[in-house]
C-alpha cells in the first residue's frame, strides 16, 4: 500500500479487489449517532465485504493466507500482516492505509486496486471511513446475529429482496439482494385496468382505445399529442411495418378517399388487407430472423453453405402468413422433432403428449422448424477439438434460447453465477442439459406442396464447376500413376504388388461409376497395399512427383467438391434439422450429416456438470434437465432425463401463458417493430441491466391481451396499429415544450420516424421501377454486387470459396431482399453500409447510422443508377408529357404529388441533365467469365495460381442499359437519381 511496504501492499490488495467487486447497494445509510449504529453498520455493510469477499484469501484458510494478512477478527486486522502495520487507525480513516490507500488519491500510498476499472464505489468508500470514524468496532458472532436479527425487516426493505433459486455456487451469490425494480420481468403479469383518465388527460387523447389511455396517462403534464398524420403519410407508414414495401399510388388514393368517408373504418380495412398479403409473412420473417441469426452459411473459417437453411427461412413467412399462434411457434421451434416422433423404445415416456394430437402439421414442416436451433455460427473440422466444439454448439444453443424466447443472455452464467440477474451456473447448465442430447443433422424431409422450387433450375450452373473440379482430380490421377512408375524405376523395387493393387482400384472405380466425388485410382491403390500390410516404403509415397503448383490444384479441387456437397443439398428434400441421440465421435465434418440408425445406442450419453471456468474439460457438479429455477414454480412438464422428450418439456415451460418473460418478450419486440423503440429497453434483456419499461403497465396489458387473443400475432397488429398514437404525425406544434419535457422521446406524443433498413430501401426501389420480383419463398437468390467484393479471394475450408455470381436473369436477381444468400464471410456492402446486422450475434435491435459511405452507396453506386434508369423508362412508357412523368416519378417514390416548386425544379434538372450528357451512351460492360486466384501451397510454402471459371455469367442477362434507352430517358434518370436520394424516401414518417 505505502511505497516503502510492499510486504503490506501485497497483503491488503485481494482484500481491497474482493471489496470493490462486491455490489453496491443503492440505500443510503443512517449516519452513525451511537456506537450501537456503529456496530449495525459493521453487521450490514463492513463484514459481509470481509467475510464472503475477503476470507477466502485471508482467514478461512489458515495455512493459505496470503501477506499474512488475517482478516477474521479485529484483533488480526490489526496486526497488519507481514509489515506489521495496523491496516487502520480506529477513529482515524484518514490515517488508516485500507482507507487511504482505496482513495486513490493520496500521494505515500500505492492506489489500490491498482486497476482503474477495479477502484471502489464512491459507496464503499463512504462505508470503510464511516465505520473507521466511528472506531472500528468488531462485535463478535453471538453479536452480530442479534444485530442481524433485529434489523432484518428494515434492512430487507431497503436493501432489496432474496429471490428463491436452485442456488448459485455461494451462500453469498444464493442470499444476496436485488433491487425490486430489477425483478421485474420474473413477475407474473397481472392484467391492469385501462387507466381511467382524468379530465386534464382525456383533453389530451380523443381515442376511446386502451393503448392511448396508458399513453395519456403518463404524458408528462403540459404536453399534448401531435395531431393525427395526414391519409397519406399513415398508409405509408402502415404499408412499410406490416409489408416492408411501399403502397402503390392505386392504393394510396383509395385510402384517402374511403378516410374521409369513415377514418376509423379505412384504417381497419387497410390493417386487414395487408394483414393478409403475403409480404407480411416476409417482414415479419425479416425481424425474426434478425432475433435468431439467420444465414445461409455455417461461420468461422469453414463457412461452408447451409444448403437448406432457406427452408427454415420460409417456414417462418409461412408461419406468420398463417398466423401461427405463438406459443405452438416456440414449441415447433425448439422441438418440432418431438412433437410428431414416437417415443423411442429407450425411452420410458412412450405416450404421444396430448399436445401431438392437435397438430396436423405435416412431419417435414416439424422438422424444417427445428432450423432454430441450427442458426447459430459453428463449425467442425479436422484441426479443432471435437470436445469444443460440440461445447460451443451448447453454449450457442442454449444462450440463443434464451435471448429469443426469454429476452435473457444467459452466456453470463456460463462461467460463474450471474452477476446480476437471478441466474445461477446450476440453471445454466441445466438448461444445457436439456440439449446434450441434442445432435444435428440434415434429415429427410419431404418437399411441401406450399414451397417454392421453381429456381432448381440452377443447380445445373454447379455441374460445370463439379465436372472441373473432377477433371482436374482425374488428370492428375493419371499424373500420379505415371509418376509411380517412374519411382519404381528410380528405387529399383518390383512394381507387381502395385500393378496388381492398380487393376483393383480401376475395377472399383468403374464399378462406383459415381463422379459426385472423386478418390482416385492412385490412393485407391494405396489404400490397397496398406491393408494388405506391405510397409510404405515399398510404394510411392503420397503426391509422388507433384509440383506446388500440382499440390494446390489438388487441393482446390478436392475440397471444391466438397463444399459443392453442401450447395447441393439445397435442392434435396431435407432440412436443417436436429435429432435426439447420444453424441456421436465425430472428428470432423465433411459433409452434410444424417442421424445414424443407431442413435439411441452408439456414441456418449452425455452427463451435464458445471464446468470450472467454462472449460468443457473442467467438469465439476453434474446437473440434470431443468429450467430457470427463478420461474421454476410455472413448470408444468417436469423435464425428463431420457433421451428424448426434453426439448418438448422446455418448449411447454416456455410457452407456459404463465411465463411472465415469454409473453413480455414477444409483445415488447412487436411494439419495437411499429414504433421503431421498444417499451422496455432492451428486447433481449429483461435482467438488471436492461433498461426498464417505460410503460409497465401497457406492458403487461398487452401480454395479458396477446394471451387471451390466443397468442395471435395479428390479432396484436390490429390492436396497436388503431391506436392514435400510431397514426400521430412525426411533427410535434411546440417542439420546445417536447424537447424540454419528453427528451428521450418515450412518451409516445409524437410518431418517432426512421430510417429504412438497408432491406426496404432495396425492395422499395424495385418497386418504385416495377421490377420487384413478388414471389413468395424459394431457395436463395444472388443480386448483383460490387465485384470488388464479389471477387474477392475469401478462404473456406482450406482453399478459396466460390467467387459470388448474381442470378443471370433480372427477374431472378429482383426478388425481395429478404431472399437474397446470406452469406457469414461475404456480407453484402451495399446492406452493410446501411447497419445490416451481422448473423453471428442475435440483434434485438437495428442500428441506424449515418456515415459518409453511406452517400456514396446510395448516390454513385451501380445499383442505385440501374435503379434510376429503370423508374425512368417505366414513367417515360406510362405518361404523354414531362410534367405528368415528373408527376408520376413523386408517386411512385414519394407516395405524393410534386408542388409546383418540385416539379419545376425537376423538369429544369431533366433539360440540364439531357444537355450535359453525351449523346452516345457508355458501353456495356461485360461480365468476367473467370478470375486469376493467386495462392500459397501451404504443404510447400510456394506461391501457385489458377482460375476459376464463372459459368453462370455465360447466361447473364444485365439490367437496363443506358444503351437500351434514349438520350431522354438517360436525362430523366438523373432525376430519378435525387429522388431516391432523398431523405423523404429514406426516411419513414
Amino acid at each position: 500500500m505505502k511505497r516503502s511496504a510492499p510486504a503490506f501492499r501485497s497483503a491488503l490488495l485481494p482484500a481491497l479487489l474482493a471489496l470493490c467487486l462486491a455490489p453496491a447497494v443503492g440505500a443510503a445509510d443512517v449516519a452513525i449517532a451511537s456506537p450501537a449504529d456503529a456496530e449495525a453498520h459493521f453487521v450490514r455493510r463492513v463484514w459481509p465485504l470481509l467475510k464472503n469477499k475477503c476470507l477466502a484469501c485471508h482467514g478461512d484458510d489458515e495455512a493459505k493466507i496470503k501477506g499474512g494478512l488475517d482478516l477474521r477478527t479485529r484483533a488480526d486486522t490489526l496486526l497488519g500482516g507481514d509489515s506489521a502495520l495496523p491496516a487502520f487507525v480506529a477513529g482515524q480513516p484518514d490515517a488508516s492505509p485500507l482507507f487511504l490507500a482505496a482513495t486513490r488519491t493520496h500521494p505515500d500510498w500505492e492506489p489500490m486496486p491498482p486497476k482503474e476499472n477495479d477502484r471502489l464505489s464512491a459507496d464503499q468508500l463512504a462505508w470503510l471511513k464511516t465505520w473507521i470514524a466511528a472506531g472500528a468496532p468488531w462485535p463478535d458472532e453471538t453479536r452480530r446475529r442479534e444485530i442481524a436479527a433485529a434489523h432484518a425487516s428494515a434492512w430487507s426493505a431497503e436493501d432489496g429482496v432474496t429471490v428463491r433459486t436452485s442456488g448459485g455456487l455461494s451462500a453469498d451469490w444464493t442470499n444476496r439482494p436485488y433491487k425490486p425494480e430489477d425483478l421485474w420481468g420474473y413477475r407474473p403479469v397481472v392484467r391492469p385496468p385501462v387507466p381511467a383518465l382524468s379530465t386534464l388527460n382525456a383533453q389530451r387523447s380523443t381515442s376511446a382505445h386502451p393503448i392511448d389511455s396508458f399513453l395519456a396517462a403518463k404524458l408528462p403534464a403540459g404536453l399534448n399529442p401531435a395531431p393525427p398524420a395526414d391519409a397519406r403519410t399513415v398508409l405509408r407508414r402502415l404499408t412499410f411495418t406490416l409489408t416492408g414495401l411501399p403502397p402503390t399510388p392505386e392504393e394510396i388514393s383509395t385510402f384517402a378517399a374511403d378516410s374521409i368517408r369513415d377514418p376509423q373504418s379505412a384504417i381497419r380495412h387497410a390493417i386487414d388487407r395487408l394483414l393478409a398479403s403475403p409480404h407480411y409473412g416476409e417482414r415479419m420473417a425479416q425481424h425474426w430472423l434478425d432475433v435468431v441469426r439467420y444465414a445461409d452459411s455455417a461461420g468461422f473459417a469453414n463457412d461452408y453453405d447451409r444448403g437448406n437453411a432457406w427452408r427454415y427461412r420460409d417456414y417462418v413467412v409461412r408461419s406468420f402468413n398463417a398466423d401461427l399462434p405463438y406459443d405452438r411457434f416456440i414449441r415447433e421451434q425448439i422441438a418440432g422433432d418431438e412433437l410428431t416422433e414416437p417415443a423411442d423404445s429407450a425411452d420410458s415416456s412412450s405416450q404421444p403428449s396430448a399436445l401431438n394430437s392437435q397438430l396436423p402439421t405435416s412431419n417435414s414442416q416439424l422438422q424444417i422448424a427445428t432450423g432454430f436451433l441450427r442458426m447459430g455460427p459453428w463449425e467442425l473440422t479436422g484441426m479443432e477439438v471435437p470436445k469444443i466444439a460440440r461445447q460451443r454448439f451448447l453454449d450457442d444453443v442454449t444462450n440463443a434460447v434464451g435471448e429469443t424466447f426469454l429476452a435473457h443472455s444467459l452466456q453470463c452464467a456460463r462461467c460463474h453465477d450471474h452477476k446480476f440477474d437471478p441466474i445461477p451456473t446450476r440453471d445454466y447448465y441445466a438448461l444445457q442439459a436439456v440439449f446434450a442430447t441434442t445432435q444435428l443433422a440434415e434429415r429427410p424431409a419431404a418437399f411441401l406442396p406450399e414451397e417454392n422450387t421453381a429456381g432448381f433450375a440452377e443447380k445445373n450452373y454447379l455441374e460445370p464447376r463439379r465436372a472441373a473440379y473432377v477433371a482436374t482430380l482425374q488428370r492428375l490421377d493419371t499424373q500420379l500413376l505415371a509418376a509411380a512408375e517412374t519411382w519404381y524405376a528410380a528405387q529399383k523395387l518390383d512394381p507387381a504388388p502395385w500393378h496388381a493393387a492398380v487393376a483393383q482400384a480401376e475395377k472399383q472405380e468403374r464399378g462406383a461409376n459415381n463422379r459426385r466425388d472423386f478418390n482416385g485410382v492412385f490412393n485407391a491403390a494405396r489404400s490397397i497395399l496398406l491393408r494388405q500390410k506391405i510397409p510404405e516404403d515399398r510404394f510411392p509415397p503420397k503426391f509422388v512427383g507433384f509440383s506446388p503448383e500440382d499440390y494446390g490444384n489438388e487441393r482446390v479441387a478436392r475440397k471444391g467438391l466438397e463444399r459443392l456437397r453442401w450447395e447441393l443439398e439445397r435442392y434435396e428434400p431435407f432440412a436443417l434439422a436436429v435429432y435426439n441421440g447420444r453424441t456421436p465421435d465425430v472428428k470432423s465434418v465433411n459433409a452434410p450429416q444424417r442421424p445414424p440408425a443407431n442413435r439411441l445406442t452408439a456414441g456418449e450419453l452425455e452427463e451435464t456438470a458445471i464446468l470450472t471456468g467454462g472449460d468443457p474439460f473442467s467438469p465439476g457438479e453434474k446437473v440434470k434437465p431443468g429450467v430457470l429455477s427463478v420461474l421454476g414454480e410455472i413448470q408444468k412438464t417436469p423435464i425428463p432425463t431420457e433421451i428424448t422428450g426434453r426439448r418438448r418439456a422446455l418448449a411447454d415451460w416456455i410457452a407456459d401463458p404463465a411465463n411472465p418473460l415469454t409473453t413480455r418478450a414477444i409483445v415488447n419486440r412487436v411494439w419495437l417493430w411499429h414504433f421503431g423503440q421498444p417499451l422496455a429497453g432492451n428486447p433481449n434483456n429483461f435482467g438488471g441491466t436492461g433498461k426498464k419499461p417505460t410503460h409497465p403497465e401497457l406492458l403487461d396489458w398487452l401480454a395479458a391481451e396477446f394471451v387471451a387473443s390466443g397468442w395471435s400475432f395479428k390479432a396484436l397488429h390490429r390492436l396497436i396499429l388503431t391506436s392514435e398514437a400510431f397514426r400521430r404525425s412525426t411533427v410535434h406544434p411546440d417542439r420546445t415544450r417536447l424537447a424540454a419535457l419528453d427528451p428521450a422521446g418515450t412518451s409516445y406524443a409524437v410518431f418517432q420516424p426512421r430510417r429504412l433498413s438497408a432491406e426496404e430501401m432495396r425492395d422499395a426501389m424495385l418497386a418504385a421501377t416495377g421490377e420487384l420480383n413478388p414471389a413468395v419463398g424459394g431457395i436463395p437468390n444472388r443480386p448483383e454486387m460490387n465485384l470488388e467484393a464479389a471477387l474477392q479471394p475469401r478462404q473456406v475450408m482450406g482453399t478459396f470459396a466460390a467467387a459470388w455470381v448474381p442470378n443471370p436473369l433480372p427477374a431472378q436477381r429482383h426478388r425481395r431482399s429478404l431472399y437474397a444468400l446470406k452469406l457469414r464471410g461475404l456480407p453484402d456492402p451495399a446492406f452493410e453500409i446501411f447497419n445490416q446486422p451481422t448473423p453471428d450475434f442475435s440483434c434485438e435491435r437495428r442500428d441506424a447510422s449515418v456515415v459518409t459511405p453511406q452517400v456514396f452507396s446510395l448516390f454513385n453506386s451501380q445499383a442505385s443508377h440501374h435503379r434510376a434508369l429503370a423508374l425512368a423508362a417505366r414513367v417515360v412508357r406510362e405518361t404523354t408529357t414531362a410534367a405528368a412523368a415528373v408527376d408520376r416519378c413523386f408517386d411512385l417514390v414519394f407516395s405524393r404529388k410534386p408542388t409546383a416548386a418540385e416539379r419545376a425544379a425537376c423538369l429544369a434538372h431533366w433539360e440540364n441533365a439531357q444537355a450535359q450528357l453525351p449523346a452516345a451512351p457508355p458501353p456495356v460492360s461485360r461480365p468476367p467469365r473467370s478470375v486469376r486466384r493467386d495462392a500459397v501451397e501451404e504443404n510447400t510454402g510456394e506461391k501457385f495460381s489458377f482460375h476459376e471459371e464463372l459459368p453462370a455469367y455465360a447466361d447473364f442477362v444485365p439490367d437496363l442499359q443506358p444503351a437500351d434507352v434514349p438520350l431522354r430517358t438517360r436525362a430523366l434518370a438523373e432525376v430519378c437519381l435525387v429522388l431516391f436520394n432523398a431523405n423523404e424516401f429514406v426516411y419513414l414518417h
